[in-house]
């Protein structure tokens, strides 16, 4: 979909849808960027320790898995509300192991009191 500067004669309809699509789609970038951060965190810390980790390394994957899955769920939301249904495309061309697959729509664990932000997959405000 290509912006198109509203003319003259735009309602304030058409003002407005433009500037959802427009909204939309800067969402979708942010989203999409935030979950290639988190499979790219997940495939770093796998490269790094290819031999067997240990319990603190384990937990550390299992949040990396964690968060990998929340972007993905937050980003599959998004393309939905765009119209884009088949998720199928996004789990082949971001490569998505299965295990975060699996955890899409589990929100990561947090410490007890703590709720979670969206603020680092979603931005603060840019555009």
């Amino acid at each position: 979909m290509q912006y198109k500067p509203p003319n003259r004669s735009a309602s304030a309809l058409d003002l407005i849808e433009t500037e959802i699509i427009a909204e939309q789609a800067s969402a979708l970038g942010r989203l999409g960027r935030g979950l290639e951060t988190a499979l790219q965190a997940l495939r770093d810390f796998d490269a790094a320790h290819a031999a067997a980790p240990s319990d603190a390394g384990r937990r550390h994957r299992a949040a990396l898995v964690a968060e990998a899955g929340y972007a993905l769920w937050l980003f599959v939301v998004q393309r939905e509300a765009c119209g884009l249904r088949d998720s199928r495309a996004v789990m082949r061309d971001y490569t998505v192991p299965t295990e975060v697959h699996v955890r899409m729509g589990l929100p990561p664990p947090q410490p007890q009191g703590k709720r979670h932000s969206l603020a680092p997959l979603v931005g603060r405000g840019s555009r």
